[in-house]
């Protein structure tokens, strides 16, 4: 295999493939043809309406029924977590 700085030295000297003459400008005269795709404003009209029906039906039927939840401390004094409750009871 050829030492790296011999194939680098060999392609500096080599002479550009004609095919590459010219390429930035034929890639940047097809991106400024192409035209530009953007969703119209119906689509996300009907987006937000979907999202308000979702959340005003979500809202007024709920699940289950709210009841109070007990805060757990893991290193509280009194836990339910503790490895002593769960082994033999709460107190």
């Amino acid at each position: 295999m050829d030492d790296l700085d011999e194939v680098l030295a060999r392609l500096a000297h080599a002479p550009v493939p004609a095919s590459l003459d010219g390429l930035e400008s034929r890639v940047l005269a097809r991106i400024n043809a192409r035209p530009a795709v953007r969703a119209g404003m119906g689509v996300g009209a009907m987006t937000i309406a979907a999202a308000l029906v979702m959340g005003i039906f979500g809202a007024g039927f709920p699940t289950r029924e709210a009841r109070a939840v007990s805060a757990l401390s893991p290193l509280g004094s009194v836990s339910s977590l503790a490895p002593s409750n769960l082994l033999i009871g709460a107190p």
